[in-house]
């Protein structure tokens, strides 16, 4: 029994074989999946994806990288609407990203700002997406949350000190893929210093597919694979990693 935590089904990746890619989840045992909005439209169609299979629920948000193009009053409104469907069970994603910058960062904190008081406002958790500014983050979060936060990093990448510093707040952390990659040892040493309650799997798929499928498509199916790797790096079985995770998705997300 696995939980894929983050996913973006209404990728144009999946359009070909969507039904497909969702019937290979069931038979690889992921009994659940949250597909993840990236901005308004891709936030209405994971809202529709979840309503029409059962296993899937929804996240609405407007990713960092989208923070320039859609800061607009109008934006935060639609999401409010997508925030009130059935079957949508988190904020975002949202965060930060001082990768790319894609979005100036100034916009990327002010509409991180907005989507913590609607996830704040709505009672629901938050999906946050963090690429080397995980000290910005937890300070936009202890100004705009209430304490112990729940939410959760998605594809966390931080170090051992950013694991305390999050536990700390109250967060669960999401391993992806890249735990399943030779260059890895960093993530593997943080992902070993979380408490077996607070940890998730997830594929971000289309992304970030974990060996032995690297250079792939990644599908929900997939993450199996980081799902056994992690298991091996916790010293325990991929029946105990699974049946953890799954239910600390389960009460995350309040299904």
């Amino acid at each position: 029994m696995l939980f894929d935590t983050h996913a973006h089904l209404d990728d144009p990746a999946f359009d070909a074989d969507r039904p497909d890619v969702l019937a290979r989840a069931r038979s690889a045992g992921v009994t659940g999946i949250v597909t993840v909005g990236t901005d308004v439209e891709s936030s209405r169609r994971a809202a529709e994806i979840a309503a029409a299979h059962d296993g899937v629920w929804a996240a609405v948000g407007i990713h960092p990288h989208e923070s320039d193009r859609l800061s607009s009053d109008a934006a935060f409104e639609a999401l409010k609407e997508l925030a009130a469907r059935p079957r949508v069970v988190a904020i975002g994603e949202t965060g930060l990203d001082a990768v790319k910058r894609f979005s100036g960062l100034e916009n990327q904190k002010l509409n991180f700002r907005r989507h913590l008081r609607l996830a704040r406002e709505r009672g629901l958790p938050v999906v946050i997406h963090c690429r080397e500014a995980h000290t910005d983050v937890r300070a936009i979060v202890r100004e705009e949350m209430d304490l112990p936060v729940r939410g959760v990093i998605h594809c966390f990448s931080g170090g051992v000190r950013d694991v305390e510093d999050y536990l700390a707040l109250g967060f669960t952390l999401s391993i992806a893929g890249p735990i399943t990659f030779k260059n890895a040892s960093g993530l593997r040493a943080a992902a070993r210093a979380i408490p077996a309650d607070r940890l998730l799997v997830e594929t971000d798929c289309p992304y970030l597919t974990p060996e032995p499928h690297r250079g792939k498509r990644n599908e929900p199916a997939f993450v199996r694979h980081t799902a056994q790797a992690l298991a091996d790096q916790c010293g325990i079985s991929l029946d105990a990693l699974c049946g953890a995770t799954t239910k600390t998705a389960q009460l995350l997300f309040r299904i």
